[in-house]
């Protein structure tokens, strides 16, 4: 007599089955079961992707601390009671860098005693967005530095190059779609997650379990405990993450943009053209790009006409102080000087801490008046919140605190990468033969499904997908190699059926 044993391991216990076709709860399981395979195989393919992102990102949040100490000769000087006016600092960082008749693309002054003026320049032999500043002592003259600098928030080297990092792994535009790919698939998987935690904490017994992690547990149940209860967690912060990180995007990128542009939600620019004049030029006032921004124009002359009286550095201090009279009240500012004929200068607040300071005016360069002006405090809510938002995700709206909640939300995503990969492998059979790792939730989910609940999934699938083209893409070939590999495991058992029908030969 042959006795069957029944074995049912910890992890099975967690890890609820989709219903099959035949099972008759299946139709009132099925989003949990849809939920179930979505999270897992969202996770699993796309898991290395945000873990590279949320690591680098939490790196990127700590950099805004460590360049002070990293770069300290170039930002920080002894006060004085002196201090050089920005046209004979002008002059120095000239100087410097051997060209006496170089205008520079961008002067940002000392904000505070104690720090350096940044004088930048640009440079045919450097990337997209990056300028050469010259770090001056505003009370001696001395030059303490000379750097490149990149994107409206003049980053210094080691956040540039961590910036790079986060945003496209230092590939260009070819590496930024491993970026996009994190970003969109982050807020679907948290989702997914979020799903499956409410249908389990329902039906537990150990609700605390689901909010922390249990103790006295081992093997996949600590770590499932683990994964659940870190989730939770950091489950707003990941959607914050998510839906900005699209902003910087491609493609999704291009719909949120063309989304602003149809309810006119977008940020307003300073109007740079004088009046009367040909010239045409925006300058980006609180633009939402952030770091990840160009830094502005390049600097080289276009259309006809000579600027040079017009951008002419002795004007520095005059332009700046016309501001100064109107709406720029802070000190962290950037000046930038025409770069064609027929526009003014731009002097623009660059303080993104909170209150956020973006202020900017236009100034005519003969007359020394204001001709145009953009005032935060008049953007439209969406444009005020859309830069918020960057803000936040930059680490920069409430300084260090802002910072090391940025480190420890990055630092919980990654764990959660993590968490899953260990809880998928615990859950490898330990019979033989023995596949490389543990197995995929069972096929069939929709097979069980009412009509609608299919119409439903479908709906949704395609406006994610036409939203987040990676999302689509990707999930498309999900669902072809899913398709492809239970067409070949269907083989498979029906060779086996066969196999095992047919009489012996002897």
């Amino acid at each position: 007599m042959t006795t069957t044993v029944s074995v049912t391991r910890e992890s099975d216990r967690d890890q609820p089955r989709p219903p099959g076709p035949g099972r008759p709860e299946g139709r009132q399981r099925w989003l949990g079961a849809l939920l179930l395979r979505l999270h897992f195989y969202a996770g699993l393919l796309v898991g290395p992707f945000i873990l590279v992102a949320a690591v680098s990102g939490a790196l990127y949040a700590l950099t805004p601390a460590i360049e002070q100490g990293v770069y300290r000769q170039e930002l920080d000087v002894p006060a004085t009671d002196t201090q050089l006016t920005l046209a004979e600092q002008t002059e120095i960082a000239r100087s410097h860098i051997g060209d006496a008749g170089a205008t520079p693309s961008a002067v940002r002054p000392a904000p505070e005693p104690g720090d350096t003026t940044r004088i930048m320049f640009d440079d045919p032999a450097l990337g997209e967005s990056e300028s050469r500043a010259v770090f001056v002592d505003p009370g001696t003259g001395e030059v303490r530095g000379d750097l490149t600098v990149y994107g409206t928030s003049g980053a210094l080297p080691l956040r540039t190059w961590l910036d790079q990092l986060h945003r496209n792994l230092h590939l260009g535009d070819v590496g930024r779609l491993y970026s996009e790919l994190a970003a969109s698939w982050l807020g679907i998987v948290v989702v997914a997650g979020l799903g499956l935690w409410v249908r389990r904490i329902r039906k537990s017994r150990t609700k605390k379990d689901f909010l922390r992690p249990g103790r006295g547990r081992t093997g996949y149940r600590r770590l499932f405990t683990w994964h659940t209860s870190v989730g939770i967690w950091v489950l707003l912060g990941a959607l914050f993450l998510s839906a900005t990180g699209i902003t910087w995007s491609q493609y999704a990128g291009s719909n949120v943009d063309t989304l602003r542009a149809t309810f006119d939600w977008g940020t307003p620019a300073v109007d740079a053209k004088l009046p009367g004049t040909g010239g045409g030029q925006d300058a980006a006032a609180g633009d939402g790009g952030g770091e990840h921004a160009h830094h502005g124009e390049s600097g080289e002359t276009s259309g006809t006409g000579d600027v040079g009286h017009a951008a002419d550095p002795a004007l520095l201090d005059a332009v700046l102080a016309t501001a100064q009279a109107v709406n720029i009240n802070t000190g962290l500012v950037e000046i930038t000087p025409p770069t064609e004929p027929g526009t003014a200068w731009v002097v623009q607040e660059i303080q993104r801490s909170y209150p956020t300071e973006v202020d900017a005016v236009a100034v005519d360069p003969d007359t020394m008046q204001v001709v145009h002006r953009v005032d935060f405090a008049e953007f439209p809510l969406a444009a005020k919140l859309a830069r918020w938002g960057i803000d936040a995700h930059m680490g920069s709206l409430f300084g260090l605190p802002n910072q090391l909640v940025l480190f420890l939300l990055a630092s919980g995503i990654a764990s959660m990468v993590v968490l899953g990969y260990l809880m998928w492998w615990k859950r490898r059979p330990t019979r033989e033969p023995r596949p490389l790792a543990g197995t995929p939730p069972q096929r069939g989910v929709l097979r069980g499904t009412p009509w609608w609940g299919v119409a439903a999934v479908l709906g949704v699938a395609v406006a994610v997908g036409w939203w987040l083209p990676l999302v689509g893409w990707t999930l498309a070939g999900f669902v072809l190699v899913d398709t492809l590999l239970g067409l070949r495991r269907r083989a498979g058992d029906q060779s086996r059926s066969r196999s095992m029908r047919s009489p012996a030969s002897t």
